[in-house]
């Protein structure tokens, strides 16, 4: 029963899914929805605020900038444009230089068409591996971010939980090990035991990154919403 109300808090007062936020439907697989969300998880990709990230992606929403054809035609210059409008101020060369890259090599290997390259991949690290060899704009931490949404809906989109949720779960002590592949695990199972009804595996996953994100890692234990549940000795300091 514990888990079962933790599990429908955190999804209550935390959120679940930000592509849901964004407005960007990935249930169908469409790949013109994949590559929005695509973009997007290279902007929050950066270290930069949620918020900002979220801006911006609505400017290049605005614009129409939201397509393979569209960002090369944009070109740098334009790009630049679009980033700092929506507050991407401190990233936007970088930024607009990799979105050039990485788009060029969608569109040269993959004829920009992001299910093209899933269905290519032999397995979830080879997965992982095809996104990052796109170009320097996609690391381990927008690999992540993109394709826990994607869980679910990709069958070889299998990546480990991020660092932030693992500090959340095991503060919530919901987790004891260390193997994030036993804490995905052990994840997983608490969600298959507890759904919740119009909700996905990815929606309480990422509940936890943005607890872990928002309070734990900030120490911001006396805001936290569900600071009640937390275990760990640190909350006592």
């Amino acid at each position: 029963m514990k888990e079962k109300e933790l599990v429908k808090e955190l999804l209550e007062k935390l959120g679940g899914r930000f592509s849901l936020a964004l407005g960007i439907d990935l249930e169908g697989g469409d790949p013109q929805e994949v590559f929005k969300w695509f973009l997007a998880s290279i902007l929050f990709g950066a270290r930069i605020s949620e918020k900002i990230a979220t801006n911006t992606y609505f400017e290049f929403e605005r614009r129409g900038v939201t397509n393979p054809d569209k960002i090369i035609e944009t070109g740098w210059d334009g790009l630049v444009e679009i980033l700092d409008a929506g507050g991407y101020v401190r990233y936007d060369f970088k930024t607009a230089t990799k979105l050039l890259e990485v788009t060029a090599a969608l569109k040269e290997r993959f004829g920009g068409d992001l299910n093209v390259l899933h269905a290519e991949a032999e397995d979830s690290k080879d997965l992982e591996g095809k996104l990052m060899e796109l170009g320097r704009g996609v690391g381990p931490v927008t690999s992540n971010i993109f394709l826990r949404e994607l869980r679910g809906i990709w069958e070889k989109a299998a990546p480990l939980p991020q660092n932030l949720a693992i500090m959340a779960a095991r503060n919530l002590g919901i987790v004891r090990t260390d193997e994030p592949a036993e804490i995905a695990s052990e994840l997983v199972k608490i969600w298959e035991e507890h759904p919740i009804e119009g909700r996905s595996f990815s929606d309480f996953e990422t509940s936890l990154v943005r607890l872990g994100k928002d309070y734990c890692r900030r120490k911001r234990c006396l805001t936290c919403p569900i600071a009640e549940r937390c275990e760990s000795k640190e909350k006592e300091g």
